[in-house]
């Protein structure tokens, strides 16, 4: 198995459930009391949800280029972004880098592909669903993406940053999650995209009358897809 190089701490909630999912993944993969090979960079959200919020992207695409050269050093043969938001330095970060970048929202829309859905409601924070370096790739795989109107986003944005980044997961939140939900569904959406890794944490598909993706479990399964895939020859294209 190649290792697998996760930069997290954004925040540490969904970062453990990387951690967790990968592990589960490779036992199921591989039996017995198997495990993944993974390093780990934790760096610290305070700093980041600061550059984020004075629009100093290049600097927080910065530090995570310095936490991926760091798994690279300790023999990572892949990287991943264990965030949405923070994708939108993702080229940085693979620029930074010369082992592959498994980009979150790739594995998300090769999921929505193989369910057969192409209209899908997206939920992140502000950055994720306002901006395009997250909606316009998933729009160039083709697919037709819808968000909650500006009251809905809001919502979605403070519970992610006053809430789930912090542990707390309430049901009043829950509920308004899911009328959200209905929303985009009555907008048109035949599937949700759960793009906060941390969403995952209050929202599952019980809570939802279309599929729902949920991104980080997407991405750690692609990750021990990737890791156990055998490598390529030298004269052989990556993937």
């Amino acid at each position: 198995m190649r290792t697998i190089g996760l930069v997290g701490g954004m925040s540490w909630e969904s970062t453990a459930e990387y951690y967790r999912l990968i592990n589960e993944h490779t036992r199921d993969r591989l039996g017995g009391l198997h495990s993944a090979r993974c390093v780990l960079y934790s760096v610290d959200f305070a700093e980041i949800e600061r550059l984020q919020t004075e629009g100093r992207w290049a600097e927080a695409g910065e530090v995570l280029a310095d936490a991926a050269r760091a798994v690279q050093a300790a023999g990572a043969d892949m990287v991943l972004i264990c965030t949405n938001t923070m994708h939108k330095v993702a080229d940085a970060v693979a620029a930074a880098v010369s082992v592959p970048l498994l980009h979150l929202a790739d594995a998300t829309a090769d999921a929505v592909h193989a369910a057969g859905v192409r209209r899908v409601g997206l939920l992140g924070t502000a950055f994720t669903m306002e901006q395009d370096f997250y909606r316009g790739r998933l729009e160039d795989r083709g697919l037709d993406v819808r968000v909650p109107d500006a009251a809905g986003r809001a919502l979605v944005h403070e519970v992610i940053y006053g809430e789930l980044c912090r542990g707390e997961v309430r049901e009043e939140s829950r509920a308004a999650y899911r009328e959200i939900i209905r929303s985009l569904v009555a907008d048109g959406a035949e599937g949700v995209i759960l793009g906060c890794t941390e969403i995952e944490l209050l929202i599952g598909a019980e809570d939802s009358p279309v599929p729902v993706f949920p991104t980080a479990r997407l991405h750690a399964l692609a990750a021990v897809d990737a890791a156990l895939r055998a490598p390529a020859g030298p004269d052989a294209p990556e993937g």
